[in-house]
């Protein structure tokens, strides 16, 4: 079984700084890409920021300049920094991974975590 395990949300006043994390555990043979996503309260989930396995990046128009995501693939973990934080970025943060368990499968399956609220307070 793979598990995904996020921490590090909180409470911070606006102009803040946060930094999640989110480990994978369980059996794993590979990780693909690695994305953070978003929920606000009454909101679809949004794709916040995307990793590759080789390190390429995407961040949302949203969050670009203030977030940062990066990976370390010694410790099947991905982290998002967020910088300057506004209310707008107040939501539940999920992260999500593309797993190999085995090397007799021929693609990933999606993992998702549980979850970690951000509050922004103005």
């Amino acid at each position: 079984q793979v598990q995904l395990v996020e921490s590090g949300g909180g409470s911070v006043q606006a102009g803040g700084s946060l930094r999640l994390s989110c480990a994978a555990s369980g059996s794993i043979f590979s990780i693909d890409d690695m994305d953070w996503y978003r929920q606000a309260p009454g909101e679809q989930r949004e794709l916040v920021a995307t990793i590759t396995s080789s390190g390429n990046t995407y961040h949302a128009h949203s969050v670009k300049g203030r977030f940062t995501i990066s990976r370390d693939n010694a410790e099947n973990t991905v982290y998002l920094q967020m910088n300057i934080l506004k209310p707008e970025d107040t939501a539940v943060y999920y992260c999500m991974a593309v797993i190999r368990a085995t090397s007799m499968d021929s693609h990933g399956k999606a993992y998702w975590g549980k979850g970690t609220l951000v509050t922004v307070s103005s």
